[in-house]
């Protein structure tokens, strides 16, 4: 894997969630990238068995309120991989904040990505941090390619399709569908809407390499809410291809199995964003494995960027508002991500 050519600086980072099956990839990047993991979350029991597994590693549990603001002190940075997110976004940013640490999440719910960029702006600038949501393979990485296609030109229009060969998913992803009822969105006319109003619109879509071509349907997550925030586009929309959800929708699916010794499955994923600028199509593409494990080294350069001073603002941002979009992705290609972006993207 490629990656910054500037070291990180020395910091603490609080994994909140460390012992869930995102968080403890997070972990283990973090790690590799040189910076200091803390273990946090709401077990105790749990956070023990991680520990032996990282004997190093400072342990802060955060069962309630009072203990999550006293384990966030002295950190650079909080990193939130705990979902449901309705319920510990707001919190763990508010902790976070309040601490003078940077805060990213992993959300793929869009009221909580909603609900942290338009209620953590203010504050997060005064504290001098970033407070960046979705900062993961749903939400951030199709914000990351779209705003690295725009190119920083008028943009009209864009179109996201994810496609899977398959979805096994976390017991933290079950329980968010679950909980996440909120009617999801899409953007037309400038604004955000729900689906049900624009009509079902399923349709194929030709993706690259062994997934081809895919009946997809229209499933949202937080990249609107994160592109509406800052492209300005008339109209967006967001795809998953049909296959995967019957295995997610199916209780009987078994959860995400390791292929390798990183803990990596199988899984292959493609990410497709064609953006209209100006009235041309520009596309932009990725490829990988398994969708929970890429989202550790997203993470982690996210981290690293703000850290080392390459954000380019405080507040509450969307990815692409947050950093050099282009350069963000080719700092991960070609591993973990196989990128393609328009000529002048680069």
């Amino acid at each position: 894997m490629n990656s910054s050519k500037t070291p990180p600086p020395g910091g603490k980072v609080l994994v909140y969630g460390a012992y869930g099956h995102t968080g403890r990839f997070a972990v283990a990047e973090l790690a590799r990238r040189g910076l200091e993991p803390v273990l946090s979350g709401r077990s105790a029991e749990r956070l023990a068995g991680l520990s032996r597994l990282h004997p190093g590693l400072e342990v802060r549990p955060a069962p309630d309120a009072a203990a999550l603001a006293r384990a966030v002190r002295g950190t650079a940075a909080v990193v939130n991989t705990a979902g449901p997110f309705l319920e510990t976004a707001e919190p763990v940013a508010a902790a976070a904040v309040a601490a003078g640490a940077h805060y990213l999440d992993v959300s793929a719910e869009q009221p909580a990505a909603a609900a942290v960029l338009g209620g953590f702006g203010a504050a997060a600038a005064r504290a001098g941090v970033a407070v960046v949501p979705a900062m993961a393979f749903y939400g951030g990485l199709a914000d990351l390619l779209a705003t690295a296609a725009a190119g920083g030109g008028p943009v009209e229009e864009v179109t996201v399709a994810v496609g899977l060969d398959g979805w096994r998913p976390t017991a933290g992803t079950r329980i968010t569908g679950e909980r996440n009822t909120a009617p999801r969105l899409v953007v037309e006319g400038g604004a955000l809407v729900p689906l049900d109003s624009v009509g079902p619109g399923g349709r194929t879509w030709d993706f690259p390499g062994p997934l081809g071509r895919q009946a997809v349907v229209p499933l949202p997550f937080s990249e609107v809410v994160l592109l509406h925030r800052h492209l300005g586009a008339d109209r967006i929309r967001s795809y998953l291809n049909e296959g995967p959800l019957a295995e997610l929708r199916d209780p009987a699916t078994p959860g995400p199995e390791a292929a390798d010794g990183t803990g990596r499955s199988a899984q292959r994923f493609a990410v497709q964003v064609r953006v209209s600028v100006g009235g041309a199509r520009r596309w932009a593409s990725v490829s990988g494995r398994d969708i929970y494990a890429v989202t550790a080294p997203l993470l982690a350069e996210a981290v690293v960027r703000l850290l080392d001073g390459r954000a380019r603002a405080v507040g509450a941002l969307a990815p692409g508002e947050a950093f050099d979009a282009a350069d963000f992705l080719a700092a991960l290609a070609p591993d973990p991500l196989d990128l393609s972006l328009p000529p002048a993207s680069r």
